[in-house]
């Protein structure tokens, strides 16, 4: 991952410093050629999850998307013969709220000021919040009005949220033979969990994507992006599945010059 994330910063210095010779140009015969200007404002939606399902979880019985809002801003510098660079800056967040039925499943609990660990068999609530700073670096291919696109993006987390409880169900301490602990549904007797303070501060993935050209100024998007990273640091082992943001965007753009 430590690689990965090298690789990904070495690209986008590299591009950053093609872009400075291109504003240098700008700057000195007042135009840049082939190079368009985008603000964007989108919505996304999508979760946190394993790459696959793990036996541990049964059954997600609730599902419900936040106000994951997207706005930025982005430059499209055209390469000939329909290839382009594009490069982004965007303010953004991902969040959840999900319910699953658990069986078995690790987690580590506060219940009337005591912390409790083990494997419990039950339900488990969670929300999911992570605001974020995103600069993607996207190849582009123009077919008519639309653009396809596909490339790397590197995030820094402004603020994080990981929290919820298990209920109604029960919690073995230590391991599946441990003493039993019952949890209900009430405030009171639920087990209260709060990771935020785990989470990762830096994420890199990669996006996929296409621009529709509608009009001159005014188009709409679509991408898929999903996190290479899980978003709990690496000594942190209380959520054993690697936990990835997977989302979808939409929204419109519209072009500035």
């Amino acid at each position: 991952m430590t690689m990965m994330k090298s690789i990904i910063l070495s690209i986008l210095l590299a591009l950053t410093s093609t872009f400075t010779s291109w504003g240098e140009d700008f700057f000195s015969r007042g135009i840049l050629k082939g190079t368009d200007y985008y603000g964007y404002l989108g919505y996304e939606v999508g979760g946190t999850m394993p790459a696959s399902m793990p036996a541990t979880i049964r059954k997600v019985t609730a599902f419900r998307p936040r106000p994951n809002l997207l706005v930025g801003f982005e430059v499209e510098k055209s390469l000939g013969s329909n290839a382009g660079l594009m490069l982004g800056l965007q303010f953004e967040n991902k969040g959840m709220s999900v319910d699953a039925k658990v069986k078995n499943y690790h987690t580590a609990v506060e219940r009337g000021g005591e912390s409790l660990e083990g494997q419990f068999t039950g339900y488990v609530n969670t929300t999911v919040t992570q605001w974020m700073f995103t600069v993607p670096l996207m190849a582009t291919y123009a077919v008519n009005k639309v653009h396809l696109k596909a490339g790397p993006f590197l995030s820094y987390l402004t603020s994080t949220d990981f929290h919820g409880w298990a209920y109604n169900g029960y919690l073995r301490v230590g391991d599946p033979t441990g003493p039993k602990v019952e949890m209900g549904e009430s405030e009171s007797e639920r087990g209260d969990y709060d990771f935020s303070d785990r989470m990762r501060r830096w994420q890199t993935g990669v996006g996929v994507g296409a621009d529709w050209h509608i009009s001159h100024h005014i188009g709409a998007f679509v991408n898929l992006t999903w996190s290479f990273s899980g978003i709990f640091k690496s000594g942190f082992h209380v959520v054993e599945q690697t936990l990835h943001p997977l989302y979808g965007q939409v929204g419109v753009t519209y072009r500035l010059r």
